[in-house]
């Protein structure tokens, strides 16, 4: 025993034990303290039980004697250990017991020699060279160069249309062109790639399409501001032409950037196959997506109200309207206006009525659009105004007569006045009701939102909220005014420009979504058979919101960046009216100007026209609604098309079910014949730390490379003076950023990145990135790194690994790390199939944290502690099964961090029997092995494991400058097979425990004395010795503290077994349970009462 220990004290343990998942910073990861156990001290008069017959006086000079011994014993043993590690750096020696050689790592001239730690340049595109010894800390910079250009260039990410393997297909949801990607892209590219390297290594033909969106009104306001604050010139000035180049331009830098980051996240694109929503083939679907749908009656152009930016001057889309709730009056500043806006506030006022009837009174908070109005709505069944069906009343600034409509639909005659004034051209509600009455549509603002004509000539020119505030100083003149009020509302705001959103009837083209809407409605909802899966599932009743209550898609804009809809005016010669789209039936559908013309010839045969262009632009998600099918070659039918469609799965926020997801499977289903992917995963939306949205203005958008590379606060900074920020705006985004980075941000690397974001996806709603856990992660990479390092030490250069492993014949740790292995495979690949992508992250880090480098490589330390002929076979053994938990370990985490396991997984030696396959990227994905998994073996080990969590439980209640010390410990067992348990296990557990000593004692043993104590379970209970007297009474009560929690626990146990009807309704398996429960519960209260009884007797002595 003796001999046995004095090797285990030359082995370093590390004080910490597995006691939780991951962490919710991981900024602790280097010291995991278990939380503090109840414990009790027995009396220290008494001694060792040999010594029984000694004086005092005798016993304290033998102990004195004994402590000197052990001090000058630990010093010895550190300074030979210190000799040891210098030696081994020095001379780079293999510790393999049976090579019995060692190769000089010095120089000549002696000393280490730092150019081995640092990799040789590497050509670009070639394989990486690595240093000839490891570098002793992880550094993200230098293990993360030139891995990337050798994997594209050797063509492992590209897919094979003739491929025999089972095809998986991802397409990147198209990052706008509207400059660098942010955090959210990167949590996008890291679930992403995750999915498609398991894939890949699982033997699937992977193809993940890259692409780019023209992004059109982003892009266009971004390019606008630049050429004004570059150029101070509006795009008008530089003209459509010009300004089409300017973006271009643009396109080509900015694009640029967002591919550079993909690169460098380690996303394992198909480059052969990128593309750009405005690329040629590209346009060539969407122009003939159009015209099939247009001669299929599905597109068509109609007069309807649109959400129009009277900035930007053109139709927006609903997800570009962002709404601010409004609880009062409150000024806003709006473009355009020097002084604030108000908004909230509801205005009343009358209408003359015709024929001297009086007047009635109206309300509104956008009194301004009065001048548009052309009725005054009442319902039918309100007995105020029953004398005023079917007569007039007259608007006061220009006479015209306004019909008193009855309409129960719109009107509540509960609310207000019971008259609603109506504005059939400005807004949705009344829009309806101008078209069931068949009322007069009169637009009173011209497209950058001043009064037009129809306003009259009082207030034509004035810009709309202007006018505002003359409309009603000129009711007030007229005596028409009857006061104003605060009023709660919801106002749209545009999220491209601040502009408020002003409802506006246009000539539009729209799409009919019914029938398609129909179709992916039953995809999905369909219970016999899906076609269709939504992950979370949460999301599918949001699906059949959306679905069941959609609207025709208004799909043109009033822009110059875009594709250009494929659509010409063909104006008569004979036309009366010569604007462009005065006759809805003069528009012919092509897919070029040479087919238009042919067109028109035929319908207009025998007429001289002219074609014009439509300028409008398709909106952006036209195009990328047509991304499965046009990234594969459609409209033609190319390999491509045929091998990958339909997709497998689209990843992507969940802000865009609607927005991208729905059309996607509309118009895939309607030109592609069947559904664009089988499977939808939804991640959670990305905030700050505090919660809030990512914002430009808030300097709290996180850019990847500056989380993998490290930023200064100084150069957040002045990236934030580069963008487009107004002064105010970039104030209080540069205070946001010293609030929330005053240091900056740490170089943390991809990997950690990587495995941060894909950690957070069990927020299924919302993810409050906080960089600290990120900059966890780096430091776990710096462990992983560290644990290796020790590994490679103890395999040596000269290491060949087995063909093949029989664990029936190895240690018991060796076949324990190979069974946790298995299940951690089993519930990783489980986690990743139903994508469960934090659960899988965690199945990982949870074996490699708590299991490989806590237990496993900790307790085999002993066996290579010197060259002791004994341990010959456990030092195989265990070199072997290190191996293939650094293999299996490495290929495992692989997908998650992609850097890191390539550049340890080429350092591992490799099967002399076998070629292994030139990267891990190609390599095959772990799976389980039957003959691993041992359950007796691992039930072992959560009893030893249990008993050395409660000896550093106890540990930790020394005092500091004792705790690292080297103990004597008792493990007291209650029946035979613990005794058992423990005995066999004394070498694991005095290593993981930082034993000097361990006996095992039966119940039938005294207890030991001068030691504290702690219980593990009904059958064990453990001791750790201690130095000089402790406080008996308080340890009395913590131990008295936990007697009560055990017995509040048996109430609640009995409390439940005897409830009514307990026996007669819970199944016997239950019951069962229930009863060994109690029995433990209470077996463990009789060793906690011992314990006690034992403490009070020795206290009596004293």
């Amino acid at each position: 025993m003796i001999k046995l220990l004095s090797r285990i004290s030359n082995c370093k343990s590390v004080n910490r034990y597995p006691h939780a998942t991951l962490p919710k910073t991981l900024l602790p990861l280097a010291a995991c303290t278990p939380p503090a156990p109840s414990v009790f001290f027995a009396n220290q008069a008494g001694g060792s039980m040999d010594s029984q017959e000694l004086t005092p006086e005798a016993l304290e000079k033998k102990k004195k004697k004994e402590e000197k011994a052990r001090e000058k014993e630990l010093k010895k043993l550190k300074a030979a250990q210190k000799a040891e590690a210098a030696k081994l750096q020095a001379q780079k020696a293999s510790s393999a017991p049976e090579s019995g050689k060692k190769k000089n790592t010095k120089k000549e001239a002696g000393g280490e020699n730092p150019e081995d730690y640092n990799d040789p340049e590497t050509p670009t595109g070639e394989k990486k060279r690595l240093s000839r010894q490891m570098a002793k800390t992880y550094k993200p910079s230098a293990v993360e160069k030139s891995w990337y250009e050798w994997w594209e260039k050797s063509t492992f990410f590209e897919a094979d249309a003739d491929s025999s393997k089972p095809p998986f297909v991802i397409v990147l949801p198209p990052p706008n062109v509207t400059g660098a990607l942010h955090i959210g892209h990167a949590l996008t590219a890291a679930i992403q790639d995750t999915i498609i390297r398991w894939r890949r290594m699982s033997g699937y033909n992977t193809l993940w399409v890259p692409g780019m969106d023209h992004a059109g009104i982003a892009t266009q306001v971004v390019v606008e501001k630049k050429i004004m604050r570059e150029k101070k010139l509006t795009r008008h000035d530089v003209g459509r032409d010009g300004f089409i180049a300017e973006v271009w331009k643009w396109k080509n830098e900015y694009g640029g950037t967002i591919l550079k980051q993909l690169r460098r996240l380690g996303a394992s694109l198909d480059w052969s196959r990128e593309c750009f929503t405005m690329d040629d083939k590209r346009s060539k679907a969407v122009t003939e997506a159009f015209v099939r749908l247009y001669r299929e009656g599905v597109i068509y152009r109609d007069l309807r109200l649109v959400n129009w930016d009277c900035v930007l001057r053109t139709a927006i889309s609903d997800i570009e309207v962002e709404y601010i709730e409004i609880k009062e009056r409150t000024p806003l500043r709006v473009p355009g206006y020097e002084k604030p806006v108000e908004f909230g506030v509801l205005t009343s006022f009358a209408y003359p009525l015709e024929g001297g009837l009086g007047e009635i009174i109206v309300a509104t908070t956008r009194v301004e659009t009065m001048l548009g109005d052309t009725a005054i709505a009442i319902h039918p069944d309100d007995p105020r105004y029953s004398h005023l069906h079917g007569k007039f009343a007259i608007h006061p600034f220009n006479g015209r007569k306004l019909p008193i409509v009855c309409d129960a639909v719109l009107v509540d005659m509960n609310f207000g006045t019971g008259a609603v004034k109506i504005t059939p051209a400005h807004d949705p509600n009344d829009f309806e009701v101008g078209k069931r009455h068949n009322l007069e549509f009169i637009n009173i603002f011209t497209d950058d939102g001043n009064i037009n004509s129809n306003g009259g000539p009082e207030f034509a020119g004035m810009p709309r909220f202007k006018a505002r505030v003359a409309v009603t100083e000129a009711l007030k003149e007229k005596g028409l005014y009857r006061g104003d009020k605060n009023n709660e509302m919801r106002l749209g705001i545009c999220s491209r420009s601040n502009d408020v959103v002003e409802p506006l009837i246009k000539p539009q083209w729209y799409v009919n979504c019914k029938s398609m809407a129909q179709q992916g409605l039953d995809a999905v909802m369909d219970d016999a058979n899906p076609k269709i899966e939504i992950i979370p599932k949460q999301y599918v009743a949001e699906w059949k919101r959306w679905l069941e209550n959609i609207r025709d898609w208004c799909i043109s804009r009033q822009l110059w960046w875009g594709h250009r809809i494929p659509a010409w005016y063909a104006m008569l010669d004979d036309d009366d009216l010569k604007e462009l789209g005065a006759y809805n039936n003069h528009w012919v559908v092509a897919r070029n100007e040479e087919e238009a013309k042919d067109e028109a010839n035929r319908i207009f045969a025998g007429k001289k026209f002219q074609l014009f262009q439509d300028p409008d632009v398709l909106d952006t998600w036209f195009s990328s609604g047509l991304f499965p099918l046009s990234v594969l070659g459609w409209p033609d039918e190319t390999k491509d098309l045929r091998a990958f469609y339909p997709t497998s799965v689209l990843e992507t926020g969940h802000d865009i079910l609607f927005f991208w997801v729905a059309r996607m499977v509309m118009l895939g289903m309607k030109l592609g014949g069947d559904v664009p992917f089988r499977k939808v995963y939804l991640h959670p939306m990305i905030r700050d730390a505090h919660g809030r949205k990512m914002s430009k203005s808030l300097g709290n958008v996180i850019d990847p490379l500056e989380v993998i590379n490290g930023i200064t606060l100084k150069d957040l900074h002045k990236r934030l003076e580069e963008g487009n920020l107004d002064p105010k705006e970039l104030k209080t985004a540069k205070e946001g950023q010293a609030k929330d980075f005053p240091d900056g941000i740490p170089e943390c690397g991809a990997d950690a990145l990587r495995f941060a974001l894909v950690s957070y996806t069990a927020q299924s709603d919302k993810i409050n990135l906080d960089i600290q856990r990120v900059v966890g992660y780096r430091q776990w990479c710096n462990k992983l790194w560290n644990a290796i390092r020790f590994a490679m030490s103890k395999l040596g250069d000269d290491y060949i690994p087995p063909a093949a492993i029989v664990p029936d014949t190895m240690p018991f740790s060796c076949k324990w790390i190979l069974s946790v292995l298995n299940k951690a495979i089993s519930k990783t690949v489980l986690c990743l199939d139903s994508y469960e992508f934090s659960d899988a992250a965690t199945a990982v880090y949870s074996w490699w944290q708590f299991q490989l480098c806590d237990v496993f490589i900790e307790v085999i330390k002993p066996y290579f502690a010197g060259n002791d002929p004994t341990f010959a076979a456990e030092r195989r053994y265990a070199q072997d099964t290190l191996w293939l938990c650094l293999d299996n370990g490495l290929r495992l985490l692989h997908p998650f961090m992609p850097f890191v396991t390539e550049e340890l997984w080429q350092r591992l030696p490799s099967n002399k029997d076998s070629v292994r396959k030139e990267s891990i990227v190609i390599s095959g994905y772990p799976s389980t092995v039957e003959c691993w998994t041992n359950d007796a073996v691992e039930l072992e080990m959560d009893t030893i494991e249990s008993v050395v969590k409660s000896l550093r439980s106890l540990r930790s209640q020394l005092a500091p400058n004792e705790r690292f010390e080297r103990r004597a410990a008792f493990v007291r067992c209650r029946t035979n097979d613990a005794c058992h348990i423990i005995k066999k296990h004394e070498l694991e557990i005095s290593t993981l425990a930082t034993l000097s000593s361990l006996d095992v004692l039966s119940e039938a043993d005294d207890a030991p004395v001068g030691c504290i104590v702690d219980v593990v379970n009904e059958a064990l209970s453990v001791y750790l010795k201690l130095k000089g007297n402790i406080n008996v009474e308080a340890e009395l009560e913590k131990l008295k503290k936990k007697m009560e929690e055990i017995e509040k626990q048996c109430d609640g146990m009995r409390k439940k077994t005897s409830a009514p009807g307990y026996q007669e309704k819970v199944p016997v398996h239950i019951r069962e349970a229930d009863e060994a429960k109690l029995a433990s519960l209470l077996q463990e209260l009789l060793s906690f009462k011992e314990a006690s009884e034992h403490l009070e007797r020795e206290n009596s002595v004293l």
